[in-house]
């Protein structure tokens, strides 16, 4: 793996023009990035903060077509996201795997209207169908969904979805990207776009480790920061017309016992409109989301008294109980890019991407989900390319297997190393003279000590929430048990970045700010 160090002397150095620079390296950016390389132009990604750092490491971890959107009648979007769906399952079965969910009825109308309804879900998906939809009868409804509230349950349907890990996933795409030969280089902030006649024609970058400042020419710029995508707009105009709305979803993770078993639910309409589910995750309990429009993007935005109330009382209502305070292992919160339109409500928005091009040749790509990242990106490398009057070069793509790419074994013996594909077994490697690394980070985490080593070595975590919440998903799953694990983590990242004991005090502390905001606080 190429050095921090090399890689800014290389931007440094810059000879000519990148072809396509994207700024932003979430699921929009990581997504164009690898099919502007693997069209073969010469393209380098900037990141402010971390990969996938804002809503991309912070969704349901669903790869899905989107039940919801049916009855809105968005059949282009359910169907692309259906096909997309499909690629990723085929292109990184290492990260990707189907997942059975419950939909469970309460009266007979709605056991018929759903099973109706999800019929047609899967027919729209056609030869990447993940599975068949069925109708459950009451007990066998509560043989999928041991724990579900069993007051007035006349029976359930059973269909088929996608889950997959988000951040392993971005991790995977960055790879990828790497090994088609992009450059790519986390902590570098786009503060101001360089113009020329009109035109943008690069960047003004700043390494926010160092605090140096430099320049970046490219033939195209790429403006994929998600929910930040306004502020990139504004360095291009500060009369831009506003084009997105921010929408803001949390998340609980319970013990495995509330769920009690390997099913996921889905509720199909909660009172906000939104699609309710409850995942089974690494022996633990996923609960989400809500659909809470908010003035402002936010790096580490924060569950509102709302949110929380809507999550606890609909676990109350479907699980029959409340969660105390301590059973829930961590909260967090992401935020949606949603393109703007005359919708009252956040979750009646659309969820289709809009690429745009502005008067001085800025690219925008906004909206979106998860899944449909690889044809975001195929659509704004389109237009990219024709910007800058590219070489045309066909999307490669459709059948890319990812870096990693291994289908997965039954009789691995750790769920969690799955998602290295591959690296699993090189990643063994470092603890085979070295058995200390072989250790847990703690008794009530996946993750060993050879992980934290892996990540600085070939995958450029730079800090302990790199590791902690990107790298592996410690934080996500169970803070407390994060917190604890947090000093030991310092230590050895400090040693693999060759860091001063001021720089592992510090990073202790920045850490420890963001991790406590992730345990769960009456309001």
């Amino acid at each position: 793996m190429t050095e921090r160090a090399d890689i800014l002397r290389q931007l440094g150095e810059q000879g000519s023009p990148w072809d396509v620079l994207v700024i932003g390296g979430g699921a929009s950016g990581l997504g164009a990035a690898v099919e502007s390389a693997a069209r073969g132009y010469r393209t380098l990604l900037v990141e402010r903060v971390d990969f996938a750092k804002g809503t991309s490491s912070r969704s349901t971890k669903l790869v899905h077509g989107g039940v919801r959107y049916l009855e809105q009648m968005n059949f282009t979007l359910v169907l692309d996201a259906l096909r997309e769906r499909g690629h990723m399952l085929r292109n990184a079965p290492h990260l990707v795997h189907d997942l059975s969910f419950v939909v469970p009825a309460y009266s007979k109308l709605s056991l018929a209207y759903y099973g109706a309804g999800l019929k047609v879900y899967e027919r729209l998906s056609g030869r990447h169908s993940f599975g068949r939809s069925k109708f459950l009868s009451r007990e066998r409804t509560l043989q999928l969904l041991p724990a579900i509230s069993r007051e007035g349950l006349r029976g359930g349907v059973l269909y088929h979805d996608g889950q997959f890990d988000d951040a392993r996933y971005a991790i995977s795409l960055l790879r990828t990207f790497q090994d088609l030969g992009g450059t790519a280089i986390n902590y570098v902030e786009a503060t101001g776009l360089l113009q020329r006649n009109g035109k943008t024609i690069g960047i003004s970058a700043r390494d926010t480790e160092d605090d140096s400042f430099f320049d970046l020419l490219a033939k195209v710029v790429v403006n994929a920061s998600g929910a930040n995508t306004e502020s990139v707009l504004s360095m291009d105009s500060a009369e831009h017309k506003a084009v997105l709305a921010v929408s803001q979803g949390t998340h609980f993770v319970l013990p495995g016992a509330f769920l009690q078993g390997k099913t996921a639910l889905m509720i199909p309409k909660t009172s906000d409109g939104r699609v309710l589910f409850a995942i089974p995750w690494h022996g633990s309990t996923l609960i989400g989301t809500t659909d809470e429009p908010v003035d402002h993007a936010s790096e580490e935005p924060r569950a509102l008294p709302k949110e929380k109330s809507f999550l606890l009382d609909h676990i109350a209502r479907y699980f029959g109980r409340r969660p105390a305070a301590g059973e829930i292992q961590s909260v967090w919160s992401g935020q949606r890019p949603l393109v703007r339109s005359g919708a009252g409500k956040t979750s009646q928005l659309s969820r289709d991407h809009r690429v745009l091009v502005s008067a001085s040749g800025l690219v925008t790509i906004t909206g979106g989900k998860w899944t449909t990242y690889r044809r975001m990106g195929q659509d704004t490398i389109d237009r990219a390319a024709e910007v800058a009057s590219l070489a045309t070069s066909p999307s490669r793509t459709v059948e890319l297997k990812l870096h990693g790419w291994m289908e997965p074994h039954p009789e691995s013996t750790s769920e969690w190393e799955l998602v290295y594909g591959t690296d699993a077994a090189l990643m063994h490697q470092l603890s085979a003279g070295h058995p200390e690394l072989n250790e847990l980070l703690h008794p009530l985490l996946p993750y060993r000590r050879r992980e934290v080593v892996w990540a600085a070595r070939y995958e450029m975590a730079r800090t302990v929430e790199d590791v902690l919440a990107r790298r592996t998903h410690a934080l996500f799953l169970n803070a407390r048990a994060t917190i604890e694990a947090t000093p030991s983590v310092v230590r050895l990242l400090a040693g693999e970045l060759k860091r001063s004991e001021e720089w592992m005090k510090q990073d202790l502390e920045r850490f420890l700010t963001v991790a406590r905001r992730y345990i769960y606080a009456e309001e």
